[in-house]
Order: C-alpha cells, then structure tokens, then sequence
C-alpha cells in the first residue's frame, strides 16, 4: 500500500529521534512524576501524554488542526489554559517542598497522587499545548509522498510511528530515572530543593507557553 524509499525512512526516523530527545513540557512532565513518585507514576504519565498526542494526530489527520493554525482566538484560548495548568503544576510542587521542609526530622516524601490522577494530568498536559498541535500539523505533512498511497492513510501511519519512537526511549528514561532518584530517596533537603526545581520549570513553562506566537 505505501512505497517509500530508504532515504524517506532514514530522513523521517532521524528527525523523530532527534525532536524526541528535547526535553519539551512533555518529557518533563513525564520525568518529574517518575522522579517524584516512581516509574509507575511515570509511566501513567507517559500514556496520559501519548493519549492527548494521539488526539492531536487524529487532529491533523482529519485536518482540524488547520482551523487551530488559522484561529487566533483558538489558539489564545488553549494557550492560556496550558499556560495556567502549568504554572498550577509549577505551584503545586513548591507547596510540597515547603511541606518538606516543615517536617521535622522524617525524609520529605511528596503525598502521591493516584496514578489514575497522573495520566489525566499527562493528557492536559498534552491537549492544553497548542504549539504541539501546530507541530504535528507541521511535521507530519512534510513526509506525504505522493503516489505513495492515500495521503489520510500517509499521515495516520507517520503520526503512528511517533508513537513507536517514543516507546524506544521514554519507558528507558523512566526506568533510569527512578533507579537515580532511588539512590537519593531519603535525603530530605535534596528532596524539597529537588521539589523546588521542579515547580520552577513548571512555571517557566508556563510562562514561555504564555509567550508562545503562532
């Protein structure tokens, strides 16, 4: 059904491999729930991220990421949103450093929330970033070939591939990722400043989103 060559396929995977590798909101997010609570957090977050990125294929797919790009209220409205449920996040975690620190001897362990809880968040995390949208919409068409087969089936199977990427590297970061945070459990001041980090990117994410320009 599809015929492309090597060179499409060398070309398509280098590029995939390398945007995945940028920590974007995503991997961070992803990154802070493992270090946080664990590598079963992390991976509900993975696949609540993966959720709301395989609603913004099947946007692009059926073409209404187009109406994203050319709306600016639409793209105002979810960036905003995204903005504020990062900088919440970004809140959330400084709350739970100080709860650290005001503890008087025992190990700061942030209170996890459910896992059920952790992917939820990854699919807001996802669906409330515009600038994903518009990177789908921008990436995948760029690997339509044609004659290589119907363009929908085309930008399915390409925005499915991002997936198989995805899965030959996150679950590896999650599972390296609690391992380091294992060896450093325990140390309370490590922990709240570690706490403290994490809610300052979180904010700063927000805040770049909020200057985010189609």
């Amino acid at each position: 059904m599809f015929d492309y060559s090597w060179a499409h396929w060398l070309t398509f995977f280098g590029a995939a491999f390398a945007l995945e590798i940028v920590p974007g909101p995503d991997l961070l997010f992803i990154a802070t729930k493992t270090a946080r609570h664990g590598r079963g957090h992390g991976f509900a977050a993975m696949f609540g991220v993966w959720t709301g990125a395989l609603v913004h294929v099947a946007a692009t797919v059926l073409g209404l990421a187009a109406i994203l790009a050319r709306s600016a209220m639409a793209f105002s409205v979810i960036k905003w949103m995204g903005a504020a449920y990062l900088v919440w996040l970004g809140i959330q975690a400084l709350i739970s450093a100080q709860r650290g620190n005001d503890t008087s001897g025992a190990p700061a362990v942030p209170v996890a929330p459910s896992r059920w809880a952790a992917y939820r968040q990854g699919i807001l995390v996802d669906l409330l970033n515009p600038k994903v949208a518009l990177f789908f919409l921008a990436f995948i068409p760029q690997f339509v070939v044609p004659g290589a087969g119907p363009v929908t089936a085309q930008l399915a199977l390409h925005g499915l591939l991002l997936f198989v990427v995805a899965g030959l590297i996150e679950p590896a970061l999650i599972l390296v990722g609690d391992r380091l945070m294992r060896l450093l459990r325990g140390r309370r001041r490590l922990a709240a400043w570690a706490e403290r980090g994490v809610g300052a990117i979180f904010i700063g994410l927000g805040a770049r989103l909020a200057l985010a320009q189609r």
